[in-house]
């Protein structure tokens, strides 16, 4: 017999149905939040049935338990953790432990994929093209990759995942997988994801009007609370606000927040290591602590929602030559303009800012961030033109 102990997420789940796959009835599934994995540990070792081997995949247990369950290994009893995040890599000291971030040809791995691994190299189960596709969506998905790649298909995959119980989705999966030559979706769920989309494009549209802007260390993060859509959300916000390192999603019934981020020199699992939680490089979790609330809660109730870019424009355009118009909350204009092949300047209320940027974007950021300005309409900059335009005659022929 074999228990597999796995995360409650696409990922663990997604390890929940290879196991079935491989192992039929002769295997029991338990899906876990993290901090739910470790009394499911204890429970197992202190009830265990010496003929079952213990699978744990997608988490990592305390220090407590890593250390009965090295006990365990050496007392003869069966136990392999596999998990892929970089702050369970000292499990790798360990002969029932393999945690691998990333393989030898740089690809990022997820627990779904190091399970099919594991089993193929130890004859466990046969491999297929249908079980590849779906460990493919699945691990695109958690490490997003699919982002970069435009992957929808792994996209919709999660979706799917969310709008089902665990139950019903595995039973679903493990009977696709086992009867297709290839991954899709059927016509049904087609019909719910393209629903679910559209549910998610309002939801997300709401909440950008919702988001503000905070400082932690050297970082600077937009925050906004939320109960669903998490990933969509922070993907999105994320690239409306590219100036933020980023998004910190707060689920105050549930006190958890997430942390997202789409640049590549940002890991938010340290930021979400500084409130005991941890994740990926670019998605990570953690409980809303007393310290988190401070900071992510307390000190933001009283700021003002960042503005929304003006959006189609014909005329004020980012990086334009003409120079491009902002506006803050106090009223103060702001034209970003190139003053020279390799430099960019400011103009505020009229009047040159000392400082000078190597690019567009540069500026464009630290106006972003110091004054949380946003792009004016076309009607304002065109009256901004025709008042310097205006400026110039008068001063000319005076």
């Amino acid at each position: 017999m074999y228990k597999l102990l796995s995360h409650n997420d696409l990922d663990g789940v997604g390890c929940g149905i290879i196991a079935k796959l491989a192992f039929g009835d002769q295997v029991q599934v338990r899906y876990n939040s993290i901090s739910g994995l470790n009394r499911e540990v204890e429970y197992f070792l202190e009830n265990h049935d010496s003929n079952t081997f213990l699978m744990i995949t997608d988490l990592s247990v305390n220090e407590e338990n890593e250390k009965r369950l090295e006990e365990y290994y050496q007392d003869k009893g069966g136990v392999q953790l596999l998990d892929h995040h970089k702050t369970a890599l000292s499990f790798n000291d360990y002969d029932w432990g393999k945690v691998v971030v990333q393989n030898q040809d740089g690809t990022l791995t997820s627990a779904t994929s190091l399970l099919y691994e594991y089993l193929l190299s130890q004859e466990l189960m046969e491999p297929s093209n249908v079980i590849e596709e779906f460990v493919e969506l699945v691990r695109q998905y958690d490490t997003w990759e699919w982002e970069k790649n435009d992957n929808q298909k792994a996209k919709r995959l999660n979706t799917l995942f969310f709008l089902m119980s665990i139950n019903d989705f595995e039973e679903k999966m493990v009977n696709r997988l086992r009867t297709s030559e290839h991954f899709h979706f059927d016509e049904f769920e087609l019909k719910l994801l393209e629903m679910e989309e559209k549910n998610i494009e309002r939801y997300i549209r709401r909440k950008r009007r919702e988001l503000v802007q905070t400082e932690l260390g050297e970082h600077y993060a937009g925050v906004v609370y939320a109960e669903s859509y998490h990933s969509e959300l922070g993907n999105e916000l994320g690239k409306e606000y590219p100036h933020l390192d980023y998004i910190v999603i707060l689920n105050i019934g549930g006190k958890r927040m997430g942390f997202r981020t789409i640049h590549d020199g940002v890991d938010v699992s340290e930021v979400a290591g500084l409130f005991g939680g941890g994740g990926h490089e670019k998605a990570s979790g953690a409980i809303l602590t007393e310290e988190a609330y401070k900071q992510f809660v307390a000190k933001t109730f009283v700021l003002e929602p960042l503005k929304e870019d003006a959006k189609r424009n014909r005329f004020n355009q980012k990086d334009s030559s003409f120079g491009t118009l902002y506006k803050d909350r106090s009223d103060n204009i702001f034209l970003l303009y190139q003053r020279s092949e390799r430099e960019w300047a400011i103009e505020k209320n009229h009047e040159d800012m000392e400082k000078a940027f190597s690019s567009f974007d540069e500026a464009e950021i630290f106006l972003k961030r110091k004054y949380q300005a946003w792009l004016e309409r076309d009607e304002a900059f065109v009256s901004y033109l025709i008042h310097e335009v205006n400026k110039k005659k008068t001063e000319s022929s005076s």
